[in-house]
């Protein structure tokens, strides 16, 4: 395999995998939409889970669509590349992430995208470590 025929291939699965995304996200949106919640409230989540959507297909080396998000990919994500990368990364941006990720994999679960041992497992690192994700974005911006 050449190496514009590998640029090609991966290409060809970051497009698919976007595609795949998309109902998610739209699913999530609605799920949101039916259980009251204000506009800005239903955009911010979607926009997070969009953002950590493009963290795991780019920048996790992962090429995994959101229903195939790990637990690990969730704390990695909160502990290191966000309060890194993420230039509005801050205490109170982080708070809403956390919400954020409550809720998609609440979703996630309810739907069956993932299993509930893997509901389970996020949720508990959200509540276990919140406090840990909320001083490391805090020491990247004093």
């Amino acid at each position: 395999m050449t190496e514009a025929d590998h640029a090609e291939t991966y290409e060809q699965r970051v497009q698919a995998i976007q595609q795949a995304n998309q109902p998610i996200l739209d699913g999530f949106e609605t799920w949101l939409r039916q259980s009251g919640l204000s506009e800005p409230t239903i955009k911010a989540h979607v926009v997070n889970m969009r953002f950590f959507s493009r963290y795991l297909l780019l920048y996790a080396y992962s090429l995994r669509r959101l229903d195939e998000a790990t637990e690990g990919d969730v704390y990695d994500f909160l502990e290191d590349w966000f309060p890194r990368k993420a230039l509005w990364a801050s205490v109170s941006s982080m708070k809403v992430y956390l919400a954020s990720f409550k809720k998609f994999f609440t979703w996630m679960g309810e739907t069956s995208l993932v299993s509930p041992e893997m509901v389970e497992d996020v949720l508990s690192t959200l509540k276990d470590d919140r406090n840990f994700f909320l001083r490391k974005v805090a020491e990247e911006f004093p």
